[in-house]
């Protein structure tokens, strides 16, 4: 059924038969003192740049339950994005940061040239087939964004194989440009396409674009052969949009606090005001999504919460006709597709917390057979149906797998599942993601990585067990995998718990005697699974002698729905103590000094990263927060703001006191205090709908205000982007080269500018 999956990532896994180096014992005077000085005398202190900004305060009081709160801050707020002197207080932190880091522009400018060497500009993406083409994206030269293109296939009446690979050169179809979204983007600071739908008769596409970073988009529908338009764009929608037939579209639209509320029904060619409300969602706590079943003969609109997830469904021949398939009911998530005379229902509860599968005849939809029984240790993630097989995405132990059936004939009886396969990766710790395939055919495609293996296409043939590899991204620069070495450890939690840490290294820059640099990466939130996958521009780090690490820790959901259930609501202090345990088993087991650690977290993770500084700051040399969610309270007592009322059932509801005072106990911003704080970098997106600007300008603000050290603090806030930070694939490599300088000067690794050139 391909939901949302977001997820990417007792003993020493090895790889390439490589062996582990001998630990060296990690004396406790080798931990800071030498390394300390070095600091003092190379890295950058407050004091010695410009003075930084000073928010102004205005006193704004807020008080709940008897306890009285104090936001000298709260002014930096403007939902408008527009007032003068906000927008003058960011532009002075940006002026701040850009003084800061003029020492070494040359060296971030050489980093950026350096990730960006790694990328092969000119390059086609594995083609997908629908129909009797063969669809692709091609990278050009010098260009930030995708072109979208399309080939005949010459002989498109041969059933698909996992060896079939698209034609090209003189004598093949020639190649036809749907198109280039270099062109559309010309003139803006900002694009993006949030999706790209080919209608079932390959005549029109329709496409969602964004161009600010809000994600809000403007879909467009155009003739694929001449680009012509067709009809008036859809203005003010999500990037949810399917085919309903081949002259429909439904689409998804947001109320003020953008939450998606309506479905909507859309006629090639007819005005947008006169579309059908298929369903309005009026319970602010849920949103709603949209997808197609792998057949293409249903659309499933999904009424959500963080604990409950009830689905109607729509015959794409009758699109006026929505219907109930499974009802509401508080604490049951469940999730539809449809293949055949059935429909395949995975179901969550309190009871089956790993999800079961279910099926019912299409005509009978209470008469349901349970396919796949939940089971305590074992995850159920996703399934993908095809027209003879049954694909199912697992997490066991912390670890991916995917099992494969075969299925009876259609029309005949479905009473139970027989003879899986698992199809087999090449690493022992891996990140593994579904991707689009023909439902038609035998061949399931799937993404792969690894923290040493870049990002890989599978084409698996489900009958013959067997799996090709269609696409591996290219690493410019002489990258080599078995250079690399990946493990996973588990550290110990403050209650006992394991918790998974995913490790790579260089393996012949690496002493493990507690001289290595270290960058520990958490996230923690939502169910969402932190898997080990690659990332070219971090072997910038790599191959400069950094270990990388990944805390698995509570809040995420690596290890099953409990794994998540234990890092929120009023557990989600594990989250933070989880991170802070994993840190410290590095320490212990000299992968690095306190002096040498460096923590980074996104969002939710910058949340994390927010929590841990005011909790643990002498754990850490230097922290990044990157777009974090850091004024909790404030922020979940304010329904107005984008996502709260949603968010209710995933952080609490402060608006009921219990929650009110563990929330306050933890919320970043009103914790911070009169302490030593780390180096420590922030970011922020003007335009993000997820977390507001101001939450991380307030974090800064009040931190410049509070902190007791002479450490640097910087905060970049991008005027014309959003959660996502910029959009071209060049651009966006920016934030990691002065992310990456940023904390090499932290760890007084920088060389002088000339010796980093040769």
């Amino acid at each position: 059924m391909l939901r949302s999956v977001f997820c990417k990532h007792t003993l020493l896994i090895s790889t390439s038969g490589w062996l582990n180096l001998p630990r060296v014992i990690c004396s406790s005077s080798s931990l800071s003192s030498s390394d300390s000085k070095t600091s003092t005398a190379t890295m950058m202190s407050q004091s010695k740049l410009p003075s930084p900004p000073v928010a102004k305060k205005v006193e704004h009081k807020m008080e709940l339950f008897g306890d009285v709160r104090v936001d000298n801050y709260y002014w930096l707020r403007d939902d408008s994005r527009s007032d003068p002197e906000v927008l003058a207080y960011l532009k002075q932190e940006n002026d701040y940061f850009e003084s800061a880091m003029s020492g070494t522009k040359k060296i971030e400018d050489n980093m950026f040239a350096e990730l960006k060497g790694r990328i092969k500009q000119e390059d086609v993406s594995a083609p997908f087939r629908q129909g009797s083409y063969y669809y692709y994206t091609r990278t050009l030269e010098g260009k930030e964004y995708v072109q979208h293109c399309r080939r005949l296939i010459h002989n498109n009446e041969a059933p698909p194989s996992v060896h079939d690979t698209m034609e090209t050169g003189p004598d093949a179809p020639p190649e036809h440009l749907i198109l280039d979204e270099n062109v559309k983007a010309e003139g803006r600071g900002f694009y993006s396409v949030g999706c790209f739908q080919v209608s079932l008769d390959n005549k029109l596409v329709a496409y969602a674009e964004d161009t600010k970073g809000d994600e809000i988009y403007t879909v467009y529908v155009i003739d694929i052969e001449t680009g012509t338009p067709v009809g008036k764009p859809l203005v003010g929608v999500t990037a949810s949009v399917e085919w309903a037939g081949n002259e429909a579209l439904v689409y998804i639209t947001m109320d003020e606090i953008l939450r998606p509320d309506k479905a909507w029904l859309h006629k090639l060619e007819a005005d947008q005001s006169n579309d059908i409300c298929l369903y309005h969602e009026k319970d602010d706590i849920y949103s709603l999504g949209l997808q197609a079943s792998e057949s293409k003969k249903f659309l499933f609109i999904a009424s959500e919460s963080k604990i409950t997830r009830f689905v109607f469904y729509l015959d794409v021949s009758k699109p006026e006709e929505l219907r109930v398939l499974t009802p509401r009911v508080v604490g049951v998530d469940t999730a539809a597709s449809h293949r055949g005379n059935h429909f395949f229902i995975t179901r969550r509860s309190d009871e089956l917390f790993n999800s079961e599968l279910l099926a019912c005849p299409v005509d009978n939809t209470s008469e349901t057979t349970v396919l796949i029984p939940h089971r305590e240790s074992v995850k159920l993630q996703d399934i993908q149906l095809f027209i003879d097989h049954l694909a199912v995405y697992e997490r066991e132990g912390g670890l991916q797998k995917i099992t494969t059936y075969r299925l009876p004939a259609v029309g005949e009886p479905l009473k139970s599942l027989q003879g899986g396969k698992s199809v087999e990766f090449i690493d022992p710790v891996y990140s593994i993601d579904p991707s689009e395939s023909v439902f038609s055919s035998r061949i399931l495609r799937f993404h792969y990585s690894s923290l040493r293996t870049p990002p890989s296409v599978y084409d698996y043939d489900m009958d013959m067990g067997i799996s090709v590899l269609k696409k591996i991204e290219t690493v410019l620069g002489g990258f080599d995998t078995n250079n690399y070495f990946t493990e996973r450890k588990w550290a110990s939690a403050s209650d006992g718990t394991q918790i998974p840490i995913c490790i790579v290294y260089r393996k012949n820059l690496v002493k493990l005697d507690g001289s290595d640099p270290l960058l520990l990466y958490g996230y923690g939130s939502y169910e969402i699974c932190n898997d080990p996958a690659f990332n070219s521009s971090r072997l910038s780090l790599l191959d400069r002698g950094f270990i990388f690490a990944i805390a698995q820790i509570r809040g995420g959901g690596e290890l099953g729905r409990q794994w998540y259930e234990n890092g929120k609501f009023l557990k989600k202090k594990n989250t933070f103590t989880d991170f802070i345990a994993c840190a410290e088993y590095l320490i212990k087991n000299c992968y690095c000094t306190k002096e040498k650690l460096c923590i980074e977290g996104r969002s939710a993770g910058g949340l994390l990263i927010g929590a841990v500084l005011n909790m643990r700051p002498d754990l850490f040399k230097a922290a990044v927060a990157a777009v974090p969610f850091v004024d909790v309270l404030t922020t979940m007592l304010d329904p107005t703001i984008p996502l709260t009322t949603a968010e209710w059932e995933e952080w609490g509801d402060p608006r009921k006191e219990e929650f009110y005072f563990y929330m306050k106990s933890y919320s970043p911003v009103d914790n911070v205090k009169a302490q030593n704080y780390p180096h420590i970098l922030v970011t922020a997106g003007l335009n993000d709908p997820r977390v507001m600007y101001s939450e991380p300008a307030k974090f800064v603000a009040k931190l410049r205000e509070m902190k007791t050290d002479d450490n640097i603090l910087l905060f970049k806030c991008e005027l014309g982007a959003g959660h996502f930070s910029k959009s071209g694939r060049f651009e966006r490599l920016r934030e990691a080269a002065f992310t990456y300088t940023f904390l090499m000067r932290a760890l007084s690794m920088l060389p002088s500018v000339g010796s980093e050139q040769s």
